[in-house]
Order: structure tokens, then sequence, then C-alpha cells
């Protein structure tokens, strides 16, 4: 992305369209940019991605250092779940990087309260107690109502951390009739959060797999709630990170 000094001690003056076609989740293919005039090849187009990304995962970690990454307050309940994330070459060719060879798992917990939905989205390397209920206990406030599957490692262990814990069977059911828990919300997002890594390519590695989840994270937590939307949170993180 071009950044082009104004003179002011806070403002760039950079390439707008790639910010527009970024802050709409790049829905546009990458040959249709270079069609449009937005950068001449697609090698370009990753560039700006790529660094706007940095932006984008810098101001949330800002945002979590300053006011933490918490869920379960005021009438917020905690959803969580894990899905594997793997890229997986068609028919087996193409190189996998050396550091993407075994099986990693994302654990998500997805905050809801109402129509509002806030992910907190880590790579782990295995599924086991050990790994995932300290990252409940880091972003689920105590006392919080916590939905699951039957999963072993959560089962027996949330209730006893002081989390009112609703599971659900899905080999009998995907809503429990006596409680009504369901996992539904984070199936969905799941969906959603896959389907824009996968079409922009990032899950190849382990490293790019990170900064799409910070992405995702700062869409939900910062962009989405900004003023002005993802497009006006994007131009002010762009100032921060790039003031003289």
């Amino acid at each position: 992305m071009r950044m082009v000094k104004t003179g002011k001690s806070d403002g760039f003056r950079c390439n707008f369209p790639p910010l527009v076609s970024f802050s709409q989740g790049l829905r546009l293919r990458q040959s249709d940019m270079v069609e449009d005039g937005i950068a001449r090849s697609s090698p370009t187009l990753s560039k700006m991605a790529q660094t706007i990304r940095v932006v984008c995962k810098r101001a949330m970690k800002d945002y979590t250092r300053r006011h933490g990454q918490v869920v379960g307050d005021g009438g917020e309940f905690a959803v969580i779940d894990e899905s594997c994330f793997r890229h997986k070459r068609k028919y087996h060719r193409g190189r996998a990087a050396a550091t993407w060879r075994r099986r990693r798992w994302v654990f998500g917990i997805l905050g809801v309260r109402n129509q509002q939905r806030r992910p907190i989205l880590r790579l782990v390397r295995r599924r086991g107690r050990g790994n995932l209920i300290p990252i409940v206990v880091k972003h689920v406030r105590p006392g919080a109502t916590v939905i699951s599957d039957e999963w072993g490692a959560y089962r027996g262990a949330l209730a006893g951390l002081g989390y009112t814990h609703f599971t659900v069977n899905h080999s009998r059911w995907f809503v429990d009739p006596q409680t009504g828990a369901h996992t539904q919300h984070v199936e969905r997002a799941w969906l959603q959060f896959k389907s824009t890594a996968w079409r922009l390519r990032g899950n190849q590695t382990e490293a790019i797999l990170k900064e799409h989840l910070s992405l995702i994270e700062w869409t939900y937590w910062l962009g989405n709630g900004h003023r002005n939307g993802p497009l006006g949170r994007l131009l002010k993180d762009i100032r921060r990170h790039y003031r003289v």
C-alpha cells in the first residue's frame, strides 16, 4: 500500500480503493481489482493486504493491552468450540510449509449478546483440558454462562470454576430439549470465518493464519463498532500506525 506523507504529524494519504475493498472483506477478486486499476499485479495487492492486516493486528493488540479481551458481562454469554483450519492441498499437490504439516486447531470463544458477536480465536496445538481451560479462564468473566458440546476437556471443569455451564450432546440433537442450549451461534461463525480465510488463502501457514484470526477479531471488536464502520476504524488505525 502506497503511503505518502501529507506534512501533518499524524496524517498520511493512502491509495484509497484497496482500503474500501479490504474493509468490505476483499469481496472483489484480485484479477478484477487489477482490471480496475487498483494495482498492476496480484503480488502488489497481496502486499497491500498484508500491510493492512499488520495495522489491524497491532490495533487489536493495543486494544487488548488497554482494555483486556473479556466476554460474559452484562447479559452476554459465551459459546466455545474448536475447529480445524489446516490448509488442504488439492490432489495432494503443491508445497506445504514446514510449520504446517501437523493438524492444528483453532479454539474459539464467541461472546453473544442480542445481535452482537465478539470472537476470541486462538491457535492451539492440542485440545486437552490443560490447553483450553486456561484460555476460557483468561477471556470469560467469572460467573458467566458458557455453552459447549460435550467434549471431554470441558466436562466438569467449568462448573467447578464458577461458570454456569450448559452442554449439548450433538450425537443426539442440535438443541438440548431440557435447557435449550445449542452451539449454532459458533457453528455459523466458523463457516464465515473459514470462508474468509480460505478465500484469501489465509490458512496456508500458521503465521498467516494468526494474522487472519487477529483480523477477524478486529472486525468484530473494533471495525463494526466504529461510527463510520470498518473503513472509518481502519483509517483511524492507519493514522496511529504510521504516526511520525
